[in-house]
């Protein structure tokens, strides 16, 4: 099929859809132009993915061209052999070597060229890539802003599924993981497999992991404002504290000011000096701080 992400989304749309659909439907579905939609269709035409159909007009005028996708067969020989080289007796080894060999499936496949920026962008190129292997994704009404699901309503492989579901289940995971990645996804969107929800569904759970960003950078921002109060429970425990709030209490002027130590050589000195009531010949106090520096100030003064 050409490599053009229009015609790979119109062939997923047609190949999902009950009925033949005409230029003008799919225009309004995809948001394209319709001369657009005519000229990807004419592509797919000659490439044997698309057949046209006569649909009877609406109301007056030339009878309308409906498209359906050809439905074509899979190619799972190559998928078997990739099972065949990587799964093992273990079920557990099973299932991750299943996804193993989703991945390399995945690997194989055309991924496109839309770029996954978004969870409808993930959710996007997951239908795409799973109507043209004939699982008849739906978009499920459950879903959240948070997560995205994905209702696949057929399988190629379900009677197999029921049995060895780690294996079949695991290579669908795989693949799916492995085309989101070349899609832009990679370490930013969650994948899950839920097989058989229902007698003859499975859904696929897609979440995007930037969420655990914002919550490690809220979690940061609660450990700077807990450093922040202890520092200022330090402040309390010094000596000087008590007296400074005694005189606060009978409305006297505190004299004192905080004197900023500049750099010394490499190192940013954080304690601030403590300077004495103005007139005074008392050489500032560096609270807790080094003696060469205090030293240094004290000259100074």
């Amino acid at each position: 099929m050409s490599d053009s992400w229009p015609r790979r989304r119109l062939l997923a749309i047609l190949r999902g859809a009950s009925e033949p659909l005409d230029a003008q439907e799919l225009a309004r579905i995809t948001g394209q132009h319709v001369t657009t939609v005519r000229f990807h269709l004419d592509v797919l035409t000659r490439e044997s993915l698309v057949r046209q159909f006569q649909q009877p007009p609406r109301g007056r005028g030339r009878p309308r061209i409906g498209y359906s996708a050809v439905q074509r067969s899979v190619g799972y020989q190559e998928l078997a052999q990739v099972l065949a080289d990587q799964l093992g007796p273990d079920p557990r080894r099973r299932s991750e070597a299943a996804i193993a060999a989703g991945r390399a499936w995945g690997a194989k496949l055309d991924a496109g060229e839309h770029r996954v920026e978004s969870l409808d962008d993930a959710k996007e190129v997951t239908m795409t890539v799973l109507s043209e292997l004939g699982f008849a994704p739906e978009r499920d009404p459950n879903e959240t802003s948070d997560q995205a699901l994905v209702r696949l309503t057929a399988c190629p492989l379900r009677e197999l599924a029921r049995t060895h579901s780690e294996v079949v289940c695991g290579v669908h995971l795989g693949l799916i993981k492995e085309v989101l990645d070349r899609s832009g996804a990679r370490g930013e969107v969650n994948v899950r497999l839920h097989p058989f929800v229902e007698p003859e569904l499975c859904v696929v759970r897609l979440e995007m992991l930037a969420r655990r960003a914002e919550l490690r950078h809220d979690d940061l921002r609660h450990d700077d404002l807990t450093r922040e109060a202890l520092r200022h429970d330090d402040l309390r425990e010094d000596p000087r504290h008590d007296e400074l709030r005694r005189d606060e209490l009978r409305g006297e002027p505190d004299n004192r000011e905080v004197v900023t130590v500049p750099v010394v050589g490499d190192t940013m000195v954080s304690e601030p000096l403590i300077a004495p009531p103005s007139g005074s010949r008392v050489a500032p106090q560096l609270r807790n701080g080094d003696p060469n520096i205090a030293k240094q100030s004290a000259q100074q003064w």
